[in-house]
């Protein structure tokens, strides 16, 4: 991967410092275009990863770059006796929270601010770990997977919801179609932001996807690691254990 792809590759600021300010910015319009670009698939995307969860009966959660708290809120489905939400973008994380207060889960879901590359969380703190369109925006990789490996339990679990891109050639073709034409224009549309969704495609482009990816994970510590493509393979979930 490209690691020096950032939102803006002519300013000097840090990825990290560059991809909140992005997110701070594109928040309050975040949802409604998540639904409209993805067509509302991403939805039952999420419902997945908690499927894979329910099986291993996790009792402590942490959702990494929860955002918008789509994700940590379908976690709360789960029987879980502690769950924490994640962001560095405070924009994200305030928009995070009122959804998880409306949706009567404040009491079970504890939103928090900080960075997935510097958690601030005891070794071995929690039984599953998730994170949903967010690892092609650490700036170091490797060192975000090797915090997330550090806070999990032995025998924890990882699920992974990310982009990737479709083998099949001609789905290629129209998926780099959509994804570096119609994503940013439609961006634009509701963010007023071409800059942020064109970011969003051109990573998504890059990133290590389907065995690539789970090599990655397993050069970082991880076992019985799978893949599950979506929807043709513009998505992938996967899943991994700690020893």
């Amino acid at each position: 991967m490209k690691e020096s792809i950032k939102p803006n590759q002519n300013h000097s600021d840090t990825k990290k410092k560059q991809v909140t300010r992005m997110f701070d910015g594109i928040s309050k319009s975040y949802d409604i275009l998540n639904r409209i670009i993805t067509l509302g698939i991403d939805v039952i995307w999420r419902k997945r990863v908690v499927r894979l969860l329910k099986n291993e009966n996790p009792k402590s959660l942490l959702d990494i770059a929860t955002g918008t708290g789509d994700l940590v809120i379908e976690l709360a489905t789960l029987d879980a006796e502690k769950i924490i939400g994640l962001d560095i973008s405070p924009g994200m994380l305030e928009i995070g929270k009122q959804k998880v207060k409306k949706s009567g889960l404040d009491h079970r879901i504890d939103m928090q601010l900080g960075d997935s590359e510097a958690l601030h969380f005891e070794n071995n703190s929690f039984d599953a770990v998730t994170i949903a369109f967010g690892v092609r925006n650490f700036e170091n990789l490797d060192l975000g997977l090797q915090e997330i490996f550090r806070v999990m339990k032995p025998k924890g679990s990882f699920v992974v919801l990310e982009t990737a891109v479709p083998k099949n050639p001609f789905l290629k073709v129209f998926y780099s179609i959509y994804t570096q034409q119609i994503m940013p224009f439609v961006g634009k549309l509701f963010s007023k932001d071409r800059s942020a969704y064109q970011y969003l495609s051109d990573s998504a482009a890059v990133f290590p996807c389907g065995e690539a990816f789970n090599n990655i994970l397993r050069k970082n510590g991880f076992i019985e690691v799978e893949d599950y493509p979506q929807t043709l393979g513009v998505s992938s979930i996967y899943f991994a254990k700690k020893p």
